[in-house]
């Protein structure tokens, strides 16, 4: 490993950095509050009456239309696919932070209009404008996490997302539980507009957060970028050691610019970004490639269509043991075991509770102990998904692009990815719905065999990215290094950094200069220009 041991802060010394990158995060916990809430709203006696149909043969007396599931919780990921592609134009002439803030805005403008509407067409209306929120929070609070966190810190920052998902999951179906008591609207309008909160102390935070570093040095501004990678680090790196990074980071911005002429769509398919666009890609499908979305959209109404007594009461259940897996896998994926293990066992289990989910229904169909079988391992295939693979994918995604082609990749994968997730969540009714074909629990065998596929793809083709800089994974995959010596291969990169950043500290002076050699400031600001007109 290259990267200065001096480098390998404490947790302690990088507080300042880890609160902006939880108070950025919070970002996704939108969008599993608002998955988790909706997927509950198909079991409720208020929400039917309005939306829904008349059911005597159902325990509840009323019954939902399958094209009416398909599209509301579909047409979310839609809207995110939408939000996902428009994100890379944005970024050409914007940042980061101005992305959350319009997420933001379009985020109340979508709970507005569900909370108001007692009509579908409205409904759906607000289903699809939330995904566009939602592929505006999850790509840009994620890049942003990516970008501004320590090598050593970045692993666990970025999960910050599963955190954030599995918290939103957990006060979703809190409030589903405590809200469908009310036998009116109120039972899905306080779940709803309980969705003005996070956009709302986003936006406030937005104001007392720097832009990113790497997303200023691109479109030629390197001393902002100096001046807000100096207020996230603060007072964790002795000033040699903060301008070794900050050089790091121009140096590997040149370099990309010297490796390519442009940075459009066709770049993410060429030369060794190929190899890295595909890992990406199977990374972030690996979500829906879970059926996670079996469980987001229609957790609650599977629970109870399955046979479980208390549908509302297992939801709650299940996003803890999500929540619970998210906390055992951070430390595990921190401190224990690599990236590369750590999603290899979680898609391993995952498969495996998918597989013991529809044995458990086959055997004993709507049965109560068959009931208890299902939550039991849905809890558990919760636990090991989000700890062990949900939590990492999003650090893996972001950290293997090349900075240039970061927000177009993540863009596109996702948009991808949440087509799927459209898929899955447009034909789930059919084969869960009483009125289709009736499979219920046995629609898990799918998911058993997706699992394993995820698990076969990064078996062969994820190598161990722990522990390294950005611009040390721009050196090994540039140098085309094997998964099978990925780990143990030594960079050169922030040793070219560290000789640089002493260079122009005069031999080890005690104080920052405030200004850099001549030599330095031309090559940023040339790397800079070069790629600024391109992205």
């Amino acid at each position: 490993m290259a990267i200065s041991k001096e480098r390998v802060t404490p947790i302690k010394a990088n507080l300042k950095c880890l609160l902006i990158c939880l108070a950025v995060s919070m970002a996704n916990c939108q969008y599993g509050f608002d998955t988790a809430t909706v997927g509950g709203f198909q079991a409720m006696i208020g929400f039917l009456e309005i939306f829904g149909y008349r059911d005597p043969t159902s325990k509840t007396g009323w019954g939902i239309e399958t094209q009416t599931q398909q599209l509301m919780t579909s047409l979310i990921n839609v809207g995110t696919i939408a939000g996902v592609f428009v994100t890379a134009p944005f970024a050409r002439y914007f940042g980061r932070r101005p992305g959350i803030w319009v997420a933001s805005i379009i985020n109340f403008v979508a709970a507005g209009v569900q909370v108001g509407t007692t009509s579908i067409g409205g409904l759906y209306a607000g289903r699809a404008l939330i995904g566009i929120a939602n592929g505006l929070f999850i790509t840009y609070a994620n890049i942003y996490v990516a970008e501004v966190a320590p090598a050593h810190l970045r692993g666990l920052l970025v999960s910050f997302f599963g955190v954030w998902v599995n918290i939103g999951s957990v006060l979703g179906a809190v409030a589903d539980n405590y809200s469908k008591q009310h036998l009116d609207r109120l039972c899905y309008q306080i779940p709803l507009a309980s969705m003005f909160a996070v956009p709302l102390l986003l936006s406030i935070f937005m104001f007392f957060i720097p832009e990113s570093p790497r997303w200023l040095l691109i479109h030629n501004k390197p001393e902002q970028a100096r001046r807000a990678l100096e207020r996230l680090r603060g007072n964790s790196l002795a000033p040699e050691f903060f301008r070794e990074e900050y050089v790091e980071m121009a140096r590997g911005i040149e370099e990309e610019k010297e490796l390519a002429s442009s940075a459009s769509y066709l770049d993410i398919f060429r030369g060794t970004d190929l190899r890295r666009t595909i890992i990406c890609w199977g990374t972030i499908m690996s979500h829906s490639g879970a059926g996670l979305w079996l469980i987001i959209g229609y957790g609650t109404f599977f629970f109870q269509i399955a046979g479980v007594e208390k549908p509302f009461e297992a939801s709650i259940i299940s996003t803890c043991g999500s929540f619970a897996g998210v906390l055992v896998g951070l430390y595990f994926t921190t401190k224990v075991i690599g990236r590369r293990t750590s999603m290899l066992f979680g898609s391993a289990m995952a498969s495996l509770c998918m597989l013991a989910i529809g044995v458990a229904y086959v055997t004993g169909g709507t049965s109560k102990p068959a009931g208890s079988a299902i939550v039991a391992f849905m809890v558990l295939y919760g636990f090991f998904y989000n700890g062990f693979s949900g939590t990492l994918s999003w650090p893996i995604a972001t950290e293997v692009c090349s900075s240039r082609l970061r927000v177009l990749t993540i863009g596109l994968c996702t948009g991808v990815n949440y087509f799927f997730n459209w898929l899955t969540s447009y034909t789930a009714p059919y084969f869960i719905n009483p009125n289709q074909l009736n499979w219920g629990g046995k629609y898990a065998f799918i998911w058993a065999g997706s699992n394993l596929c995820v698990f076969f793809f990064f078996f062969f083709l994820l190598p161990e990215m722990k522990d390294r800089s950005l611009e040390e994974l721009d050196e090994l995959f540039q140098n085309r290094v094997s998964v099978r010596d990925f780990k143990k291969y030594q960079c050169v990169s922030s040793e070219r950094a560290r000789e640089v950043a002493l260079k122009e500290m005069g031999g080890g002076e005690g104080e920052m200069k405030t200004n850099v050699v001549v030599e330095t400031v031309e090559d940023t600001a040339t790397a800079t220009t070069a790629v600024a007109s391109k992205v």
